[in-house]
């Protein structure tokens, strides 16, 4: 058996290896100018800021915008194993408008894992912490890898 703190730490860095490879890969992410900013395993952080053409009609941040953000956190978070990971359903609530300049984090923690499917939760806070949005992210396991073999133990 190996030692726990050295395990956990190999975790870790599986997690952020898989979450930065994903990123790289992600256009729409990247697009719409949101940041990784932290990984571990079934966990992640992302930022977004609010631009002009996020603005639906009553000048408040459109949901859609929301929405993608909380599942970006949702898909780096759940792929964190080397294991591609998908969305199987997934749902949000708006607490609260987000506004253009708004700084938005998405925090997305991993409340169960078994088989091929898993529950994550997602809160969205603004610069000040307050709560935009609770998203619920269903997912489900298919084979493969995220990373390849080879590059998996550099």
């Amino acid at each position: 058996m190996g030692n726990n703190t050295t395990d956990t730490q190999v975790d870790v860095e599986l997690a952020e290896r898989c979450a930065k490879a994903l990123y790289e890969r992600d256009m729409a992410t990247q697009h719409l100018g949101m940041a990784l900013l932290f990984s571990a395993p079934g966990q992640s952080k992302v930022r977004m800021t609010v631009q002009d053409f996020m603005l639906q009609g009553l000048k408040t941040c459109h949901g859609g915008y929301l929405f993608t953000l909380a599942d970006s956190a949702f898909a780096f978070a759940c792929n964190t194993y080397n294991q591609p990971t998908f969305a199987l359903g997934c749902s949000i609530d708006y607490v609260a408008p987000a506004f253009e300049g708004d700084v938005l984090t998405a925090s997305c923690h991993e409340k169960s894992r078994g088989g091929r499917t898993g529950n994550y939760d997602v809160e969205i806070h603004n610069q000040q912490d307050q709560l935009i949005a609770i998203f619920h992210g269903k997912s489900y396991r298919v084979k493969g890898e995220i990373l390849s073999q080879e590059n998996v133990n550099d």
